[in-house]
């Protein structure tokens, strides 16, 4: 059946649709906005499974989170040196069906001992540089960035160079591939004998709802792998062309409770890094302002010195003046006309509230940043020493405890910056509230109002803090390995607390807080590295399957692809099967027209290829295909698999006279109702699976289809929404038509 047109171009009004067309609507706007922002690099979009965000891979091999109800960026992660080409983000699908049952096991206990995680400090008017996640302080932030709340979920990331890197929640790096470096079996019943693909290129990414494996497409030269015997041949030099890889990642399927607990707590320890790195940015720069505002009014005393004649320093004549010896001219000079009570009262309102805007840094967001990652550190490190369970993704007791070490040296550091920066700021008070003393007397007013001071205190200030500056020290960022100075007796109590379980390291309170959060971030990577390296060697080939060929001048084709995933319950195949359901594999692609003869204009289906790999020793069928022809007069723009089995295409017309109008069609197929036919497995991978189907190619008739027609003609991509049931197409014109697939346009009014 024919269906009218449900598009509707951006811009035109709305009237006539109901809410959730609206909703529809409304998100792919903003998804148009999100591309438009970034139209110069995109390079791959993804939507996250739950709907609520979007991935964004770029040009420089960024992957970027956003909002989609508002486009704010979340979070960003340059897991690539080059373009990501394509993006895939899965969900435990067992967890979807039982979370009362499941969550339980992931509980993060971190809220019921502290208080909410702070967030990023804000100071209007101060930008702290680029931290990577969104600027404001919606509460929706929380719920759209914490791990804590979210399902297991992986990210698959593929750049143009063959890397495949995987993310838990999108932000917690846990896997890295090489499809260069990658050993094929060449074939199923023979893995003494290996091949591999060279100068290979990735299209397209999939991993399975029960994350046990990896689909991916690519092009390249299969060819023999020189280090293994000679009792495998191949066709000619290899076969180009392009190809489809299975990959066995069962290890997240194994370890996901372990995998998920210690995403939760690194990637939320990660957010926390932000917040201390951009509070001591934040410090920093407050702080030197504020000491610049200082010498720039102090340093003209030492000019008014030299210019009357006298060998002497600034902090001397001061000493003089407090000491009520002799009050020399350039000290009355300055006082009285170059600084005055006005300069002395501005200058002390930007350096003490300086300190009092960094002491409250410290305790709403420093602080308690630090104590919290301390805490979720003690939870790691006892995780660690589960070795039965934790040892094998990579957990390491050792590596753990020398990071939750280093966070708390910076907790005591902290502690220690705290209480030296209440005594600069006291000191600085009191300096100032003496120089207000010493202006009245100067000239001759009334100071009986004017706050105490104490001598002493002037004193100490004049020689170890007038030109010395202990803060900005401390806070300094400098690459160079600066020593912080510290006394005799100190130091002595430092190294006797290791006596008493203290830190092994008696150097932390000599270094700056800049460098020991630098050594705490170090020590983060390298515990966090293990996991990470441990799941990439688990994550290996298992399969491969020949599409169709390339002329050799050919790497990268640009042809329709698409894969997924479809539940189909019904054909349980093991136990584990049983209880999460069965998930068959779509594989859909064009076939080039010049790769093989007598078939031209056709797009093949492949379903049941990842299981056939794997259940085939015991005796399950083989995987199947079809060719379909599409009609006359049309050709495939672009394809994307649906749910509940549907296949979405793309047509243009190719009859019109003009490139640049014409007319164009969405059809809609039912995967499960075509005719496929069994691809015998062999034992060797030297030939096109797709050529053997060439004498029982499907017509398809757009007359038994349900199909859309479009009043444009079309260009890639086609994106489609599952979760939301939306089809966003792009007419040739730069135009945006949103397509509800639930729904039958007979019963949906026309706009006004």
């Amino acid at each position: 059946m024919t269906d009218k047109n449900s598009g509707m171009e951006s811009g035109e009004g709305f009237a006539g649709y109901g809410d959730r067309r609206l909703q529809a609507f409304a998100a792919s706007f903003q998804l148009a906005e999100i591309v438009d922002d970034l139209s110069r690099s995109i390079t791959s979009l993804c939507w996250r499974p739950d709907g609520k965000a979007i991935a964004v891979g770029l040009e420089d091999g960024t992957v970027s989170l956003h909002d989609v109800e508002n486009g704010k960026l979340l979070r960003s992660l340059k897991s690539h040196a080059v373009a990501v080409v394509c993006l895939n983000w899965e969900e435990d699908a067992q967890q979807i069906r039982n979370d009362s049952s499941i969550m339980t096991s992931y509980e993060d206990r971190t809220s019921r001992f502290l208080p909410p995680a702070p967030r990023v400090p804000r100071i209007q008017g101060l930008v702290s540089g680029d931290t990577g996640f969104m600027d404001d302080n919606e509460d929706l932030f929380q719920e759209l960035s914490s791990s804590s709340q979210q399902r297991f979920n992986i990210l698959c990331s593929g750049d143009r160079d063959g890397i495949i890197c995987f993310s838990i929640f999108g932000i917690f790096p846990i896997g890295k591939i090489n499809i260069h470096a990658c050993r094929v079996p060449s074939s199923h019943f023979d893995k003494e004998a290996e091949c591999q693909l060279l100068n290979a290129s990735i299209f397209k990414v999939a991993l399975s709802k029960d994350l046990c494996r990896l689909i991916i497409i690519c092009s390249g030269e299969l060819v023999k792998n020189e280090e293994e015997s000679e009792n495998w041949q191949m066709t000619g030099h290899g076969m180009h062309g392009s190809h489809c890889l299975v990959l066995d990642t069962s290890i997240f399927w194994n370890r996901k409770n372990e995998l998920h607990q210690v995403a939760q707590q690194a990637s939320n320890i990660e957010e926390l890094n932000e917040v201390i790195r951009a509070s001591l940015s934040i410090m920093s720069k407050q702080w030197s302002d504020a000491m610049n505002n200082f010498h720039e009014k102090f340093d003209s005393l030492s000019d008014l010195i030299v210019d009357h004649g006298l060998d002497s320093s600034s902090q001397e004549e001061f000493l003089s003046l407090l000491g009520g010896a002799r009050t020399s001219p350039p000290i009355h000079q300055f006082l009285v006309n170059s600084l005055g009570e006005a300069g002395v009262k501005r200058v002390s309102k930007v350096v003490c509230g300086a300190g009092k805007e960094l002491q409250l840094i410290v305790l709403n967001h420093l602080q308690p940043a630090a104590e919290i990652i301390g805490f979720r550190m003690g939870e790691l490190r006892g995780l660690s020493r589960w070795r039965a369970r934790y040892s094998s993704i990579g957990l390491d007791e050792t590596l753990i405890s020398n990071a939750a070490e280093k966070v708390g040296m910076i907790i005591v550091q902290v502690e220690w910056f705290m209480r030296l920066l209440s005594s600069v700021v006291l000191q600085f008070s009191n300096f100032f509230n003496w120089l207000l003393k010493c202006i009245k007397l100067l000239l001759s007013e009334p100071s009986d109002q004017l706050l105490p001071y104490n001598s002493e205190l002037v004193v100490i200030f004049l020689k170890f803090l007038y030109d010395q500056d202990p803060v900005r020290q401390l806070l300094e960022s400098s690459d160079a390995d600066q020593i912080i100075e510290l006394d005799l007796e100190t130091m002595q109590r430092v190294k006797e607390l290791v006596l008493f379980g203290g830190f092994s390291d008696c150097e932390y309170l000599q270094r700056t807080l800049a460098k020991q959060f630098h050594q705490m971030e170090s020590s983060f990577k390298e515990a966090f590295l293990m996991p990470f390296t441990s799941i990439s060697k688990k994550i290996v080939c298992v399969d491969l399957l020949p599409l169709f060929p390339l002329p050799p001048s050919l790497v990268s084709p640009t042809v329709p692809m698409s894969v997924s995933y479809y539940e189909d319950s019904s054909q349980a195949v093991s136990h584990q099967q049983t209880s999460q359901g069965r998930f068959v594999d779509y594989i859909s692609f064009q076939v080039p027209d010049d790769s093989f003869s007598n078939i031209s204009n056709c797009i093949a289906i492949v379903r049941n290829f990842t299981h056939d790999s794997i259940y085939i020793k015991n005796g399950y069928t083989s995987s199947q295909a079809l060719l379909l022809r599409v009609p006359d007069g049309y050709h495939c723009v672009d394809l994307s698999l649906y749910k509940e089995s549907q296949i979405v295409l793309l047509l243009n017309e190719t009859t019109t006279t003009s490139e640049s109008s014409g007319d164009a069609c969405m059809v809609i197929l039912q995967a499960t109702d075509l005719p496929f036919v069994s691809i015998p497995r062999s034992t060797c991978m030297d030939c096109w699976k797709m050529h053997e189907l060439k004498e029982c190619v499907i017509d398809l008739q757009l007359e038994n289809e349900k199909v859309r027609s479009i009043p444009h003609l079309v260009v890639a991509p086609l994106a489609v929404s599952s979760s939301r049931g939306v089809a966003c197409i792009f007419a040739a014109r730069k135009r945006a038509l949103v397509y509800i697939l639930e729904e039958d346009e007979d019963e949906v009014s026309e706009p006004e």
